[in-house]
């Protein structure tokens, strides 16, 4: 007779190797956790070696049925952020074969479950043809927005239509292309995409930034690509809820009618209970947690939130015309300020004379725990690159933004915190410090400030919603186990 842990579900699940995507495959599993599963979670060798770095080694010894394996990415070892394209080539072309012999290796065990399902980030896609190769269900994760997924979906179409990449920009930058003049940009930028089901109010500069490029293909057919290779997948996972999205998920149930809207996945997580898996670590960078007591001794909603996440550059140039503009703008300031922000260089370099103006009203910072810094009550605005984690937890805790988009989904991102939300204003990207002092005291003190902080606050109601017992988002996961998972 098989014991009960032998007769738990176990679900896999492979995160795509940046914290962005690292994340809200944690929490997914760890919500799964809590539900009966056993969970393995899949990641390369370079990422582990950074979590352990950064939260240390109890972070990855796991539980008794929640475990960490790793499969090389094609790379040569490093501790530091990999670049972008050769990640997501070597992933694509490498991962397929250790990838298999692990899940070989976890059915062979007598000491764990059978593995009953794969879950997959959605642009690690080897792991569908290692599921079928197996006769093991799969599901995609789309850990970014709904929006930016049928932007992706639509890129062959774009082409189709005449509107060929433009040359030698790609947003703010990842990936080491040289940038051109604002004017080749804007050439084409404002054209109206009005043929995408769903998606309305969207000119040509805010699909996806790999639109943008012709020095760089491989982005753009890895993730048209990959998207279309959801097409495979028994289901597809995002972490959205329906009434923020409500028209671009309905246009992606009629090609991809197995979807399941599971977010916030913040909120959704508060039905797990405290002790257990919620102590298992997913940080790629060490957190600082003195800048809550910082927090604690300003006034309500009076301090700016800057972070531009965990892969986003910016020139030295544009760094400092941002720091004089928060300078400027006389507001306190909580900036989260990576070593590597600064494209080319492993320390971002602040003068003196800024350092001496900001005094105590500044904090700088290299880290920090992002959820409990927006939820915090001191905290006014939040200046981000309008990554899709970033945009869940800002609606989470209710809070304001200033979009500085960098790459990848974030304009589409920021367009649609700017109108459809209506929550956010954006930065010109090529940010001058009168323009960042102006948007924070406007945001801060405004007519304009203060609807889009209402706005916020009732999406964080509507979230809040979606979340709770009873609400779609919570129905919709029970439903997702049940349906896709096969369990319950």
């Amino acid at each position: 007779m098989l014991s009960a842990a032998a007769k738990k579900p176990h679900a896999v699940c492979v995160p795509y190797p940046t914290q962005g995507h690292v994340k809200p495959m944690m929490q997914l599993a760890r919500l799964l956790h809590s539900r009966g599963f056993h969970i393995t979670i899949v990641n390369t060798e370079n990422n582990h070696r950074r979590i352990l770095r950064s939260a240390g080694p109890d972070s990855v010894k796991g539980l008794p049925d929640f475990q960490f394996k790793t499969i090389p990415d094609g790379l040569p070892p490093s501790d530091e952020a990999q670049d972008i394209p050769s990640l997501c080539d070597s992933t694509r072309k490498t991962c397929l074969a250790p990838f298999r012999e692990l899940l070989k290796g976890l059915n062979s065990s007598s000491e764990i479950p059978p593995v009953t399902c794969i879950i997959s980030d959605a642009i690690m896609s080897f792991a569908i043809k290692a599921a079928e190769e197996l006769g093991i269900p799969e599901v995609q994760f789309w850990t970014a927005s709904a929006c930016s997924f049928m932007g992706y979906l639509h890129f062959s179409e774009l082409i189709r239509r005449g509107f060929e990449p433009c040359k030698g920009y790609c947003g703010h930058l990842v990936v080491s292309i040289p940038l051109v003049s604002e004017e080749i940009f804007l050439r084409d930028g404002d054209t109206v995409i009005d043929w995408i089901p769903g998606m309305s109010n969207i000119r040509l500069r805010d699909m996806p930034t790999f639109t943008r490029t012709t020095n760089n293909e491989l982005l753009f057919d890895v993730l048209e690509s990959e998207v279309q290779n959801c097409l495979n997948a028994s289901a597809i996972v995002f972490n959205t809820f329906d009434e923020f999205e409500r028209e671009v998920l309905q246009a992606i149930a009629t090609k991809f009618p197995r979807t399941y809207t599971l977010g916030p996945l913040p909120l959704l997580e508060r039905h797990i209970p405290e002790r257990g898996s919620k102590s298992l670590g997913s940080s790629l960078w060490k957190d600082d947690s003195t800048c809550l007591e910082w927090l604690d001794k300003r006034e309500p909603s009076s301090v700016v939130y800057v972070n531009y996440g965990s892969i986003s550059l910016m020139t030295d140039a544009h760094l400092k015309e941002l720091a004089w503009g928060l300078a400027n703008s006389k507001h306190p300031f909580l900036w989260i300020i990576r070593p590597d922000l600064v494209r080319g260089t492993d320390s971002a370099f602040l003068p003196e004379d800024f350092l001496e103006e900001i005094g105590e009203r500044g904090l700088l910072t290299s880290w920090c725990p992002q959820e409990k810094v927006l939820a915090h009550p001191s905290v006014g605005v939040f200046l981000t690159h309008c990554g899709w984690n970033s945009t869940m937890e800002t609606i989470c805790s209710g809070v304001p933004i200033i979009c500085w988009p960098f790459f990848a989904d974030q304009q589409t991102n920021c367009r649609y915190s700017c109108t459809t939300w209506g929550i956010g204003v954006e930065v010109k990207h090529d940010v001058k410090r009168n323009d960042i002092e102006s948007l924070v005291r406007e945001m801060m003190e405004g007519d304009s400030g203060k609807l889009r902080r209402e706005k916020a606050l009732d999406w964080k109601r509507k979230a809040e919603e979606a979340a709770n017992v009873g609400g779609l988002s919570y129905n919709n996961f029970n439903r997702f186990i049940k349906e896709a998972l096969h369990f319950g």
